[in-house]
Parts: C-alpha cells; sequence; structure tokens
C-alpha cells in the first residue's frame, strides 16, 4: 500500500505550486483584455494618452505574464514525476488538451506578446491592436484547454477503462471538449479573471487620485476599469450559478459538503447562508437559511430533491460493495487475461470500479476488506464539511463586495464625481488582494471537494501518485515554496516600483508633472 505520507506530500507540494502559479494568472487574463480596449480607443481617437495607457498598463502585464509562466512550467513536470500512475492511468486524454495548449495557445500568446512590447515603431496602428487581440485570444485559449482539462477530471465523459491496457483511452474527442463542467469552469475562471485585472487597473488608479498624480491618465483608467469590472463581475456571479448547477448534477457530494447539508431535506431545499457546523454529530447546531433557494440553483426546478450526505454515503457504501468484485476480476485479469469468467465480472461491475478501489487505501486484498475498512472508504467519500462550507461562503461575499464597488465606481464616473469621493477611492486601493484571495479560495472548493478522487469516481488520489520517498519529497517542496517564494517577492517588487514610478517611467516626459488635457 502507498504511503499516507507519500500521498499527502505528493497533494501538498502540487497544492502549494498550484496555488503560487495562479496568483499569477488571473491577472494575465484580465489585464489583456483592458489593454485590447485601451488601444483600441488610441486608434479610433488617436489621443497619446490612450497609447500611454496602454503601454503603461502593459508594462504591469508584462511582469506578471513572465513570473506566471515561470511558474506554470513546472506544474506540468509534476504530472510526470510525483503522479506517474495519474499520467499512465489518463495520458491519452489528459495528456491531449494539454498538448493542444502547448502548441495552439502558448506558443501563439508567447510570439504577440513579443511584437506587443517591441512592435509599437515597426507596426502601423490597425496592425499592433490586431497583435495585442491576437495576443488575448492566445491568453483565453490557454485557459480554455487547460480547463478542459480539468473539467474533464471532475466529470470523466468521453472515455472508458481499458483492462488490457490498464488505461482510461479517449472513445469521443467532443464530449471532452465540450463537457460542461469544462465551459462552465472556463467562462467563470476568466470572468473571475477579468474582474482581477478590472480591479488592478481601478485601485492603482484611486491611489494616484488620492495622491493627486496622473490625475487625467488615472480618470480615464479608473472609468475603463470601473465598466470592465461591473461586466466582470456580473457575469462571475451568473456564471458561478450554472457552475454550482452542472456541480449539483455531476458531484453530488460536493454540493452537499458546500451546503452543509447533512440530511436529504424537501423540495425545494432551501439556501443555508450561515452555520454552526458540527461535523462530529453530522448536524448543523444552528443555521440561517433562505428558502426554496438551494432548490432553484441546485436542481433548476421545484420538485427535485438534493442528496444530503448521509444519503449519499449510504449509496457509495452500495458502490463500494459493488467496486469490490471489478477489483478482484481486474486482479483476476492481470494474472490470465483468458480468464472470460472475471471478464464477464467486471463488465457487470465496471462502474463501480473507482469505488472499490478506494479499499486499496487500507488493504492490498479488497475482497477480505473488513466492515471497518469499508466504513473508512465510506467516510473518505466525504471532504470535511467546515472548509468546505466558509471557503465557499468567503469566496461569494467577496465577489458581491467586488460587485456593489464596481457598480458605486461605474455610476460615479458616469456621473464624474469619483474624484470628490475619497472613501470610494480607499476602498478601491484596499479592495485590491481580494479577487485573488477569492480565487484562491473558488480553486480551493473545486480541487478539495473532489477528493478522495483524482479523477472523480474513477481514480482514487491515493493510487495516483508515483512512488517516491517522502524525504525527496520534502526536499523538493522546500526548494518549489522558497523558489515561488522568490518569485513571488521579484513580481511585488517590480509591480510597486512601476505603480509608484506610474507613467511617467514610460520615458516620454508627459507625466513627469501634472497633465490637464
Amino acid at each position: 500500500m502507498i504511503s499516507h505520507e507519500l500521498v499527502d506530500l505528493s497533494r501538498l507540494q502540487f497544492a502549494a505550486t498550484a496555488m503560487y502559479h495562479f496568483l499569477f494568472v488571473p491577472l494575465t487574463l484580465g489585464m489583456v483584455w483592458l489593454l485590447v480596449i485601451m488601444e483600441s480607443v488610441y486608434v479610433m481617437t488617436g489621443k497619446v494618452i490612450w497609447k500611454d495607457m496602454t503601454r503603461f498598463w502593459g508594462k504591469l502585464f508584462g511582469i506578471n505574464f513572465a513570473l506566471g509562466v515561470t511558474t506554470g512550467i513546472t506544474m506540468e513536470f509534476q504530472f510526470g514525476t510525483n503522479w506517474a500512475y495519474y499520467s499512465h492511468y489518463v495520458g491519452d486524454i489528459f495528456g491531449a488538451p494539454l498538448a493542444i495548449e502547448g502548441l495552439m495557445a502558448f506558443f501563439l500568446e508567447s510570439t504577440f506578446i513579443g511584437l506587443f512590447f517591441f512592435g509599437w515603431d515597426k507596426l502601423s496602428k490597425p496592425k499592433h491592436l490586431m497583435v495585442t487581440l491576437l495576443m488575448a485570444i492566445g491568453t483565453n485559449l490557454s485557459a480554455l484547454w487547460i480547463l478542459i482539462a480539468n473539467g474533464w477530471m471532475q466529470n470523466p465523459v468521453g472515455a472508458e477503462f481499458n483492462w488490457h491496457t490498464m488505461r482510461m483511452e479517449m472513445t469521443n474527442f467532443w464530449d471532452i471538449l465540450m463537457n460542461p463542467d469544462a465551459q462552465v469552469k472556463f467562462v467563470h475562471t476568466v470572468s473571475a479573471g477579468y474582474v482581477t485585472g478590472a480591479m488592478f487597473v481601478l485601485s492603482i488608479s484611486s491611489w494616484y487620485l488620492l495622491k493627486k498624480r496622473n490625475v487625467e491618465f488615472a480618470k480615464r483608467s479608473f472609468s475603463v476599469a470601473a465598466a470592465f469590472g461591473l461586466a466582470a463581475s456580473a457575469s462571475v456571479i451568473v456564471l458561478g450559478d450554472e457552475s454550482g448547477y452542472t456541480v449539483g448534477e455531476a458531484q453530488q457530494t460536493k454540493m452537499a459538503a458546500i451546503e452543509a447539508m447533512w440530511q436529504t431535506k424537501p423540495a425545494p431545499a432551501g439556501l443555508t447562508l450561515l452555520a454552526g457546523i458540527n461535523e462530529a454529530e453530522h448536524k448543523n447546531n444552528w443555521e440561517i437559511e433562505l428558502p426554496y433557494v438551494m432548490g432553484v440553483i441546485g436542481t433548476r426546478s421545484l420538485s427535485k430533491t438534493i442528496p444530503g450526505i448521509d444519503e449519499i454515503k449510504a449509496k457509495n457504501r452500495e458502490r463500494i460493495l459493488n467496486g469490490i468484485p471489478a477489483v478482484v476480476a481486474l486482479e483476476q485479469l492481470r494474472a490470465d487475461r483468458n480468464n472470460s469468467e472475471a471478464e464477464v465480472t467486471l463488465k457487470a461491475h465496471i462502474h463501480d470500479l473507482g469505488f472499490g478501489l478506494l479499499l486499496k487505501r487500507y488493504t492490498d486484498k479488497v475482497a477480505e476488506a473488513t466492515p471497518a475498512m469499508i466504513g473508512q472508504a465510506v467516510e473518505d467519500t466525504v471532504p470535511r464539511v467546515a472548509p468546505m462550507f466558509w471557503s465557499f461562503r468567503i469566496m461569494v461575499g467577496l465577489g458581491f463586495a467586488m460587485l456593489v464597488l464596481f457598480a458605486l465606481a461605474m455610476w460615479s464616473s458616469l456621473k464624474g464625481c469619483f474624484t470628490e469621493k475619497p472613501w470610494l477611492l480607499k476602498w478601491a486601493v484596499l479592495m485590491l488582494p481580494m479577487p485573488w484571495v477569492a480565487a484562491e479560495l473558488g480553486w480551493f472548493v473545486a480541487e478539495y471537494g473532489r477528493q478522495p478522487w483524482t479523477i472523480y469516481g474513477v481514480l482514487p488520489t491515493h493510487l495516483s501518485v508515483s512512488t517516491l520517498s517522502p524525504a525527496s519529497l520534502y526536499g523538493s517542496l522546500i526548494g518549489f515554496v522558497g523558489f515561488y517564494t522568490v518569485l513571488l517577492v521579484v513580481e511585488l517588487y517590480l509591480m510597486v516600483k512601476f505603480a509608484r514610478q506610474g507613467p511617467g517611467s514610460l520615458g516620454t516626459g508627459r507625466y513627469d508633472q501634472e497633465v490637464h488635457a
């Protein structure tokens, strides 16, 4: 059996690198479209201030992009080093979108980002705008293919297990491409990135206005960010609702944990706003609930029920028991490929094979699993409720707070009075880190809520890891965290340095003194 320490360390290392990497990704996704908007205004009006806005914010975008690429490359290598069996098991499927991402999207954005920075004096205004647009498309295509891969891990469609090769094999590429989980995750994630980019520009512009520096430059940047951010934050909330529906369809366990729903409630279920969670006794000591709302969000109906954790555990117990013959038959086929009786048994129980494999965490002889082992495996099928419940609510609360801020900023921008509202500008500055906090919490809910699965319902996490020594994982974990921390410090130093310098750092001299245009 694989040691629990090895599994936990492998998970911790991947989680650390992924969460560091995602500190850079949202800003890249959002900033690039703000650059497209600003440069479009420059091409249409010919006003140099819009070109300078594109170049200044583009400089900060470029710093973030470079460091984001550096942190992202190592993540893909970890599939081979730390998750070797996972890579073997699903490489035919998972490798395809990652390869397409590298060939189609990464090279596209990398090529055009060079032209963006060095083509200002070599390309006409329309051609340079096209470069910026293609850079934005490439950036979002990268997110698309990566999230198609991740969406398949959440909802493994278009594939089946082949016992001859001991691998999952693709049966329908279009099912994987159009996977509802992947598509909803993509639009929700990129919208969150747009909010991050808008908040970044809004906050720094507000800081300039509070300091009465680069006022005309900051006013225009503030207005663009307010409009873009309002649309993006509204999209995040609407698409978050759709994401909740797809989770309710494909991952009922995750939905029940997010809602701390211990028992199945009559339809339509209420939405629990706050609760005192008692995991030991499988109940909430108290809760504040909005009647009917959860039923509508989770099922799009007033008659369908959302199963509670206790009901889900009972179903999972049956699936584990039904998966035991599948595991036994698979082991028999590995010993004798001509065992036709074992093949018939495997085909009859194949849909519960993954649940039977959960017992491999506790015994190598699944057929001899004790009731205690089966009970432990059943408990494993539900993540801890309190972290899921509170992470989700903090994320949603921050989302609504940002929506209100962008709405007020947009209204004040239309009225032309935001420079006279220091409380609004200060609020915008204080909200600068909040999109990152919300994004990290969102990924925590998505990935922690999938446990104990690497591929939901198919491949348990404890079977996915490489056979490494804990000592090597401790060493690489310390190395990654140290290296990524250095990169993060470099990012913050450069961002603060150039943000403090302001558009005067462009070297044009136009913003060394106050500009009134």
